[in-house]
């Protein structure tokens, strides 16, 4: 009785790229966390009548928390997810990661936001190339 699906054998190759596959998606999904955490921490301490660049702040916080947030479900969810799809969230999230550090570069004391966007960048870039 043949059995359809799955392949019988998967080279070792095959299963070294499907390991780092993983590793990196994981590694993405868990950069998008943290960044939603803190960049949702950081504008929770912005001033809401406060001048426009504490306002910017905080939209920008809550945008890449959103978004990381968003991602890091759709990394979480099995291999279902179109790979164009895939690649369309992670890209999207990986400009909102670098965009919001840079407006947090400007904010006195969010450093460890800004810190956190580029980590989450430098994930979904490296996650990115394994699609490619």
């Amino acid at each position: 009785m043949a059995t359809t699906g799955y392949p019988n054998r998967v080279s070792l190759t095959e299963q070294q790229e499907l390991v780092r596959f993983l590793e990196d998606r994981f590694a993405c999904a868990q950069a998008c966390t943290e960044c939603a955490r803190i960049c949702a921490l950081r504008a929770s301490l912005a001033e809401l009548d406060g001048p426009d660049d504490q306002q910017e702040l905080r939209r920008k916080g809550i945008l890449c928390a959103e978004v990381c947030d968003a991602t890091c479900r759709a990394l979480a969810e099995q291999t279902t997810q179109a790979e164009a799809g895939m690649r369309a969230q992670v890209e999207w999230c990986r400009a909102v990661c670098l965009e919001t550090a840079q407006v947090f570069d400007r904010s006195p004391g969010a450093g460890k936001g800004a810190e956190a966007c580029r980590d989450c960048a430098r994930a979904c870039t490296e996650f990115l190339a394994l699609l490619r």
